[in-house]
């Protein structure tokens, strides 16, 4: 007899279609049985407004949440950004897989670079994070660029340049290469001049708790490397009592001599939107070996920056 089919649920965008997608065909070939999406519409697809006017944290997972708790969906994929830092006790995040690359990159007009968009030029962004790294990076080097608030799909992101609204967008590199756009990518941020979202290009696969054997097996999707520097990159975010769309960006990466990894290095930045004031600091400390370890190392550099008046630069507190 053949096993039903697991019900993977996800949001209906066509990047989340094409993330779990993936992952259900590594679901398939892990378990030999077939995985069907479940559609489901959450809150921050259906709202207008800017996710910093409805309290971007949990947006965009509550309703993926209810649905594997009432057992509609037997585990559900979420782009890890988009996940409250508090890990309800009732469901796991079985398996966070290898991370895509987390920078963020922009689509210009005329094939254009950030760095040679003319006085006056408009970029497009939803992230106050974004907005605050940019227009910081601008004031230090003298561009005079208007970063404007959009909302939308990724379609509609590059409509807006397409069509002449904007000069720029900025998105996720991970999202375009996971639907296959990144040939229209004119320009990479280095994430010296932008810190990408903590989490930003992983991510999250989650279940119930009560179902041990789905997660143990969902677990061996799970990339060791990326679930240590995404989860120092969260405790951070957590340490700073800040919710997923206030300014706050993070980015931990392992250090290397050769092919030995000896250390972890975490970079975080917290800045108001108009570039002004930034608190920008970086820690290092030995490769995480336990959940422990990742989550003191992002205490440790928020503790820092706190002291450096970071909680003063955010516009949203999570409650």
């Amino acid at each position: 007899m053949t096993e039903r089919a697991l019900r993977l649920g996800t949001r209906r965008s066509k990047l989340a279609m094409a993330q779990s997608g993936h992952v259900a065909e590594a679901v398939r070939q892990l378990t030999g049985r077939p995985v069907e999406l479940v559609e489901i519409t959450t809150y921050g697809d259906t709202s207008r407004e800017h996710l910093a006017q409805i309290g971007g944290t949990g947006v965009f997972v509550t309703a993926l949440r209810d649905a594997l708790l009432a057992g509609e969906v037997d585990f559900a994929v979420h782009s890890l950004k988009d996940l409250p830092t508090t890990q309800p006790d009732d469901l796991v995040v079985a398996a966070i897989p290898r991370r895509e690359d987390p920078r963020d990159v922009v689509v210009a007009r005329d094939g254009l670079r950030f760095e040679e968009l003319p006085a006056g030029s408009r970029v497009g962004t939803g992230s106050p994070r974004r907005m605050a790294q940019l227009n910081a990076y601008a004031r230090a080097n003298g561009m005079k660029i208007e970063c404007v608030a959009i909302r939308g799909n990724v379609d509609t992101r590059i409509g807006y340049v397409r069509n002449g609204e904007l000069d720029a967008v900025v998105l996720a590199a991970a999202g375009l290469n996971r639907i296959g756009r990144g040939d229209e990518v004119t320009d990479f941020l280095s994430v010296d001049t932008v810190l990408p979202a903590p989490g930003q290009g992983a991510l999250a696969i989650e279940c119930t708790a009560a179902d041990a054997g789905l997660a143990a097996t969902l677990a061996e999707l799970d990339d060791p490397h990326t679930r240590a520097a995404v989860t120092a990159e969260r405790s951070l975010l957590a340490a700073l009592e800040a919710g997923c769309s206030a300014p706050v960006g993070a980015l931990a990466d392992l250090q290397a001599d050769g092919q030995v990894v000896h250390e972890m290095r975490l970079r975080g930045v917290v800045g108001t939107t108009d570039g002004s004031t930034l608190v920008q600091l970086s820690t290092t400390g030995p490769v995480p070996t336990s959940h422990g370890d990742a989550v003191a190392l992002g205490r440790e550099l928020a503790s820092e920056m706190l002291a450096k008046g970071a909680a003063g630069l955010m516009g949203e507190r999570a409650l």
